[in-house]
């Protein structure tokens, strides 16, 4: 027989037990969620993947029909897509990186009311970038598949009580866009933690890491395991990457540097005259955009349509006679997709920038393999452009699958964002940003 004092407890430990189990059946709901609405993220990044192959594809075969009729979809689209955007999905312009940092960093309650990131933005943006890539402009889908794949968690996980908050389920989504879109789960790990946000709290940490894996591993699924440049020789000019790793760090961090300036003076919230005149005729300046893109594939001989996947490749096998002079027609055509207001991002056609500026330093006569030359440049351009040297190194590290190049990567990316911040002070990214927070009140 119990006393009395402990039958008087029973009760109150069995309320406490009952609290417990609702606590944990509650939390193991929460996670059951996230985790298929993170299955769910890794297939739209993965879908959205194959889609803008499919729509580079079928510019290819356009081009190859018919050349000139197929110039005019650049001017022609891009203004389309300009208008489309304006006037349907305001939200889904330019890479969509920054309007995920800003409902991060704040609640919005205006005029957009958090279509920065929702389900309806996510489609737009797809269709609009798969657009353009029929058109042949020169933007990546990396930027988008951030902004996508944050739109599909937070709208798809809003209302579940307790556990990660509002920021770290958009952070997390933005971070396993950069993992499907690449194939690099660390890496977008790394770009939540460095670019996303400057540091935050422990839980949102886990839930980064826990969304990423998810969606990382379902789109490795339906990928399959590829290097997304291919796998290297292996051997590695180890002595001369280090030395020329330095100096390629600041050439590809001046004109990383170069180009986040052009974007910000074209799209950037400190108003000049360009960008009124850009905002009283939004389409007309979609327009020229598309005709300068059209006019950089003629001098290019074709070479700066789509991503640039293809020709980063081609550099990557030391493909004879390129190099700095596709640089520079590759800046220039992704600066023009980058400022026409419509969506595309920019980390692709970066990639291939800083491949031929590599390119350029192998051909140069310099003592340093072609690959590896091409592999620095890449970190350094991507650097000095967003001005996130770890995410920059990373990135290349599990593309290429090049170990022995990992100290010259990190020094040629550090080296790179110290010289980009000569020319761009503040990370481009977050500058834009400002266009897409709360404006003050009063």
């Amino acid at each position: 027989m119990h006393s009395p004092s402990v039958r008087r407890r029973l009760p109150r430990l069995s309320r406490a037990s009952l609290i417990r189990s609702r606590l944990h059946a509650r939390r193991a709901r929460r996670t059951a969620i996230i985790i298929a609405v993170s299955v769910l993220g890794g297939l739209a990044g993965a879908g959205f993947a194959r889609l803008s192959d499919g729509a580079m594809k079928a510019h290819a075969a356009l081009y190859a029909a018919a050349k000139w009729p197929t110039l005019l979809l650049l001017p022609l689209g891009f203004a389309l897509a300009a208008w489309v955007t304006r006037r349907y999905a305001p939200e889904s312009a330019g890479s969509g990186i920054p309007q995920v940092i800003a409902a991060a960093e704040a609640r919005w309650h205006g005029r957009w009311g958090g279509q920065r990131v929702t389900l309806r933005t996510a489609a737009w943006k797809v269709v609009l970038a798969a657009w353009l890539y029929v058109c042949g402009a020169s933007i990546g889908r990396e930027g988008p598949s951030v902004q996508v794949v944050a739109g599909i968690v937070r709208s798809l996980t809003r209302g579940l009580k307790g556990g990660p908050g509002r920021r770290a389920l958009i952070l997390a989504g933005g971070a396993a866009g950069v993992a499907a879109a690449f194939n690099t789960p660390i890496a977008g790990v790394v770009f939540a933690v460095e670019e996303l946000a400057k540091g935050f709290e422990k839980r949102t940490h886990t839930t980064v890491i826990l969304v990423v894996v998810v969606a990382g591993f379902t789109s490795y699924a339906v990928q399959g395991d590829y290097a997304y440049f291919g796998l290297g020789s292996g051997e590695v000019t180890l002595t001369a990457s280090w030395l020329l790793a330095p100096l390629i760090g600041v050439v590809g961090g001046l004109a990383g540097g170069l180009f986040a300036r052009g974007v910000a003076f074209f799209t950037g919230p400190d108003p000049n005259p360009v960008t009124r005149w850009r905002q009283a005729h939004p389409v007309v300046f979609a327009g020229l955009c598309g005709l300068v893109a059209a006019v950089v594939a003629v001098a290019s001989g074709g070479l700066t349509f789509g991503a640039g996947y293809d020709e980063a490749k081609s550099l990557l096998q030391d493909h004879p006679g390129r190099g700095f002079a596709f640089a520079v027609w590759k800046f220039l055509a992704n600066l023009a997709a980058a400022v026409c207001g419509a969506p595309g991002g920019i980390f692709s056609p970066s990639l291939a920038t800083g491949a031929g500026i590599g390119a350029a330093f192998a051909r140069a006569g310099f003592a340093i393999a072609g690959r590896d030359a091409v592999v620095l440049g890449m970190s350094a351009y991507l650097s000095g452009v967003v001005q996130a040297p770890l995410t920059s190194a990373v990135i290349l590290m599990e593309m290429t699958r090049e170990p022995g190049l990992v100290g010259p990567l990190m020094l040629a990316a550090l080296t790179a964002r110290w010289a980009s911040g000569w020319i761009m002070p503040e990370p481009l990214y977050h500058l834009l940003s400002r266009s897409w927070r709360p404006k003050p009140q009063g």
